[in-house]
């Protein structure tokens, strides 16, 4: 985050941001119900104890296996390590959080999982509202499909465009470096885009950047869904793919800094630990067969490839 920062009208600008992270969340609830067919998403209010909440929404349908999409916006006394790690001067600071948090679980193994989340965090520090906006979002294929991957990037791609000729590349390359989980040394999923700390654009532009990556988020995900739900898949597939989500597990809880941030902060922990599949398998040792797809899951996908060029 840079050290010059521009004075706002910031309840003005949390007011703006609230407003249109709810009509998305609305957004996004109502083409993953159309996606489903038949679920609908069940909401739960929640309260913050500092003060603020969110609105917690789940959906559990027959394509769609488990997505959550919450909006919250939090309010505290005082920042949580995960935001002041590297920022030790803003220890002890009032702060407020926005943000949505989507995390879509399908039920069959073709259709990737997708991940997306944005925010907004003003801190009070002696007076001066300092504020940042961050979020991006990834996606996690069991099973590899080249014309997924590209779409995907092309749209991430696509909603960095506006902003500047390597922003992409930048936040690509951030996510690349991201979602990756040191302890099995491998990615995980193929990225997309990942930002934090972003102000140096001044307010408009940065919040013009967070309504232009939401909005990508559903370009990029709908037709991936839409392609691949119908798709036979049998009992292997379908072991596979509980495996997998084991490391998803892992990188939320040992990773993810926005798990960090709302455990840390005291947030509704229902709420945070929604990125969590319904049914995760471990096995002991296991290793996929030479020639077999999930081999080519890690051989082909699980790592760096610069697929908007591909």
């Amino acid at each position: 985050m840079t050290e010059t920062i521009e004075k706002i009208d910031h309840l003005t600008c949390i007011a703006t941001v609230k407003a249109f992270l709810l009509d998305m969340q609305n957004q996004i609830c109502r083409f993953l119900e159309q996606e489903d067919g038949k679920a609908q998403f069940l909401q739960d209010e929640w309260f913050h104890k500092e003060g603020g909440g969110g609105l917690t929404r789940v959906l559990t349908g027959d394509v769609i296996e488990k997505a959550g999409v919450n909006f919250s916006h939090v309010c505290g006394s005082e920042l949580p390590k995960a935001a002041t790690v590297k920022r030790p001067e803003l220890a002890n600071a009032g702060f407020q959080a926005l943000g949505i948090s989507v995390v879509v679980h399908p039920r069959n193994p073709y259709v990737p999982t997708a991940h997306f989340n944005v925010r907004f965090i003003v801190v009070e520090k002696e007076n001066h509202p300092l504020w940042w906006f961050g979020g991006g979002f990834d996606l996690t294929p069991y099973y590899g499909a080249d014309e997924d991957c590209r779409h995907w990037h092309n749209m991430a791609k696509q909603a960095c465009e506006p902003f500047g000729a390597n922003v992409y590349d930048k936040f690509k390359q951030w996510a690349d470096k991201y979602f990756y989980l040191p302890h099995r040394q491998e990615p995980r999923g193929i990225g997309g885009i990942f930002y934090d700390d972003l102000n140096e654009w001044g307010f408009e532009k940065c919040f013009a950047f967070m309504r232009d990556v939401s909005e990508h988020f559903i370009k990029a995900y709908q037709p991936i869904v839409a392609r691949r739900k119908h798709q036979v898949f049998g009992e292997a597939q379908r072991n596979f793919q509980l495996y997998r989500r084991g490391r998803y597990v892992e990188f939320n809880l040992l990773y993810d800094r926005g798990t960090l941030f709302g455990l840390q902060s005291n947030g509704r922990t229902e709420s945070i630990l929604m990125s969590l599949p319904p049914a995760v398998a471990w096995q002991y040792n296991w290793q996929p067969e030479d020639g077999s797809e999930e081999k080519k899951l890690y051989e082909e996908y699980l790592r760096v490839r610069e697929w908007s060029n591909d």
